[in-house]
């Protein structure tokens, strides 16, 4: 909005499901939701006015106050004057004569615009998979990714949450702080780092708004655009006391940073087991029911091989008298009934149901709004054997259309809020230079497409990512959705190069007409 509507002169409307600006945060309240990037790094890095008005409170922060901060910077800059919420998008479909897109809303208005730009998000299309009886549940079940705006009371409670990756992994101990029982039913072991979330200090938010340059320089060149650098070194250029003493110096940091105490852990197998063996270790140490400490430590897959979660007391959480833990794995649910959850060996009697089970990542939300490009081809044709983008930024087939952190581009393998600003920069110098040169429309080319597609795959090949084959980056939790691996595991800094090649060379990659 900012770049169109403020520097580009052009007339703009967002279309906006919710009834309040935040996002992915406007619909993920669940207990214990709270970003994995430390807050002085998800912040929006355009103004620097805005970089010195703000100022976050914890090191990691929680829901409510991420859509503070959005209606901060709303407010600021006076967008929501052009957003009309309430306005769910059922259909776009773009007109081969005017060439332009007509856009239909839940409420059957209708739009015209030169310009379609996505900004759906890459998780915001929540599974709630399809499990034998959930109709007949006289209790009351939820999504963590569609949260009830009140919030809900789990005092007194029964409670049963099916699934354990970042978002079962936050709502855990909380939701068992609260829950008279909680039973997690957990299919696939997960890694967690501890988080050591914390007030920031007086001293550190100082630090940051005077040094909000280098810190922007920082995350600009950093693979996963996050406020720290990775080491230079490899797991084996350390003996093995050494690397004991930098696995515990940097689970005592905690977050995101243990990733980054060696520059092979996601590249390398045998670097990789180091750093996999060191956290199964601490899990059996933390969890002192030993039935409990084997399941959750039997994980399937490399370190950092699917999204990384980080906790804040996960673990420890079932050292609780008032929890229980199922592994489906030997006990799968077979169906719900009207009391609860039925396994293969028990029966689950359950007042709630929670399901953090995740989303139909990347490609759902774009699918969801039944994209039709020329010639009358719809996306989910386009897309049947998996998505197929330039650069995440566009469909071949599907003229003017825009997807914002689209499959193939980093996206969900970043901070999100500098994939965003790239791309949203690259969006507007893009329609600048069509304005300037009088094109009517930009469309990605086939060819190219499939050149970067194959550039997708062979980057990720480089890295251990492509093979957990129950990973969301691959689609593996939707049945019947393609296994393709989506985002684009090159880093962002590489990522931004060959966006500015493009652009300085007139995206001569795209036709333009």
């Amino acid at each position: 909005m900012i770049c169109l509507r403020d520097q580009l002169n052009l007339n703009c409307v967002v279309l906006e499901t919710g009834d309040d600006v935040g996002g992915t945060w406007y619909w993920n309240r669940y207990p214990g939701a709270r970003c994995d990037t430390e807050s002085h790094a998800y912040s929006y890095y355009f103004s620097d006015e805005l970089l010195k008005e703000w100022t976050w409170s914890e090191r990691y922060p929680g829901h409510a106050e991420i859509r503070r901060y959005m209606n901060f910077v709303a407010n600021k800059f006076d967008l929501k004057k052009d957003i009309l919420f309430q306005q769910k998008v059922t259909s776009a479909t773009f007109n081969n004569n005017e060439k332009k897109w007509k856009v239909v809303s839940n409420e059957k208005i209708e739009f015209n615009a030169k310009f379609l730009i996505s900004a759906v998000g890459c998780l915001s299309n929540a599974n709630i998979p399809n499990i034998q009886g959930l109709e007949n549940f006289e209790g009351n079940y939820y999504h963590t990714g569609n949260w009830p705006k009140n919030g809900v009371s789990f005092v007194g409670k029964n409670v049963g949450q099916i699934g354990t990756g970042s978002t079962g992994i936050q709502a855990v101990p909380v939701i068992a702080e609260e829950a008279k029982y909680l039973t997690v039913f957990q299919r696939t072991a997960n890694y967690s780092i501890p988080a050591r979330n914390k007030p920031l200090t007086s001293e550190f938010k100082k630090h940051v708004k005077e040094n909000s340059d280098i810190y922007k320089k920082l995350v600009k060149r950093t693979p996963n655009a996050h406020p720290f650098e990775i080491s230079d070194r490899k797991v084996a250029d350390v003996d093995r006391e050494e690397l004991n003493e930098i696995y515990e110096k940097a689970w005592e940091i905690g977050g995101l940073q243990f990733r980054a105490v060696f520059n092979d852990l996601v590249t390398n197998i045998d670097a990789n087991k180091t750093a996999s063996d060191f956290i199964k270790k601490k899990i059996r140490e933390t969890v002192s029911n030993k039935k409990f400490a084997s399941i959750l430590s039997d994980i399937d897959h490399p370190y950092a091989g699917k999204r990384p979660p980080i906790d804040s007391n996960y673990f420890e959480t079932f050292n609780r008298d008032n929890i229980n833990l199922v592994d489906l794995r030997s006990d799968p649910i077979e169906k719900i009934d009207k009391t609860g959850i039925k396994t293969k060996n028990n029966h689950f009697e359950l007042d709630i149901i929670v399901f953090a089970t995740g989303y139909d990542a990347m490609t759902g939300p774009l699918l969801n709004m039944n994209i039709t490009g020329k010639n009358n081809l719809k996306l989910k044709d386009a897309w049947k054997e998996g998505p197929k983008t330039f650069l995440g930024l566009q469909v071949p087939g599907f003229p003017n259309l825009f997807t914002i952190t689209g499959p193939g581009s980093p996206s969900v393998l970043t901070n999100m809020p500098m994939a965003i600003e790239q791309h949203v920069e690259w969006i507007r110098d893009c329609i600048k230079f069509m304005n300037k040169k009088d094109y009517s429309t930009i469309e990605a080319n086939t060819n190219s497409a499939e050149k970067w597609g194959a550039e997708v795959n062979s980057v990720a090949n480089k890295t251990l990512l492509p093979t957990v084959k129950h990973s969301w980056y691959l689609g593996a939790n939707i049945p019947g959705k393609p296994r393709v691996f989506m985002p684009y595991a090159g880093g962002l800094p590489r990522y931004t190069e060959v966006c500015d090649d493009i652009k300085n060379n007139n995206y001569k990659e795209f036709k333009l007409n």
